[in-house]
Order: structure tokens, then C-alpha cells, then sequence
């Protein structure tokens, strides 16, 4: 059996060593990216760094990005960005949701039926000179 807790994306398994080997980093590269703000790992009681499964996937994310030429400031800059992206696309999907009750709740509106709306369907008009 599978202990439950490495179901948990965000559990801190890893000590800094065995993070820094599995994303191909020098534990002092891990250090920096903490201190400039790209990463975050939980804490033992004791206060050693403890990294989870997503510290990881975001360190091998931040290699990438070192790769594709980008500095500290700019994946920062891109992690943040995707998190904004990622917070909206959730709204959206809530809204959706929300509009698509309101939908299913309301009665058919017979008149909005028969109305052309507008910008569909018609003729333009003449244009002005």
C-alpha cells in the first residue's frame, strides 16, 4: 500500500539534498530561488526545509526557464503570471457554472426568442459621408 501522505502534492517529503539532486541542482541554487522569492518550502518543527512533489515540478520548471535564457526577475515574473492565469481560469469556470444554473433555471422568454439581437442578422445601414 502506498502511504497516503505521497498522494499529497504539496506534503514536504524531500530534504534539500534529495530535492536538489532529483531537479539536477546544487542545494545552494534551491537557497537562492527560496531567497528570491520562487520558492516556498514547508518546514519541519525543527526548521529544516522540507520540499513537496510540486516544489519539485516548479524546480524543474525553473531549470527550464533558466534554459530558454530567462533570468530570476523574468520567471518570477512568468510564475506569477501563470498563477494569475491559473486563479482567472478558475473564475471563469465558476462563472460559467453560476450562468449556466441561471440558465437552466429560468423559464424560456418567448418574446427574446422572436427578437432579432442586435449586430445579428441585420442590414447595415447606409454609412455616413
Amino acid at each position: 500500500m502506498v502511504n497516503p501522505g505521497w498522494a499529497d502534492l504539496d506534503r514536504g517529503l524531500f530534504s534539500i539534498s534529495v530535492a536538489a539532486e532529483l531537479a539536477g541542482l546544487h542545494p545552494q541554487t534551491l537557497r537562492i530561488y527560496e531567497r528570491e522569492g520562487l520558492l516556498d518550502p514547508a518546514r519541519s518543527t525543527g526548521g529544516t526545509r522540507r520540499y513537496s512533489r510540486r516544489d519539485i515540478g516548479r524546480l524543474q520548471e525553473i531549470c527550464a526557464l533558466t534554459a530558454d535564457g530567462l533570468n530570476l526577475a523574468g520567471i518570477r515574473r512568468v510564475l506569477e503570471m501563470q498563477e494569475e492565469t491559473r486563479l482567472l481560469q478558475a473564475e471563469v469556470a465558476r462563472l460559467r457554472l453560476l450562468a449556466g444554473d441561471r440558465v437552466a433555471t429560468r423559464p424560456p422568454d418567448r418574446d427574446t426568442a422572436a427578437r432579432p439581437r442586435p449586430g445579428r442578422g441585420a442590414e447595415p445601414g447606409p454609412r455616413p459621408d
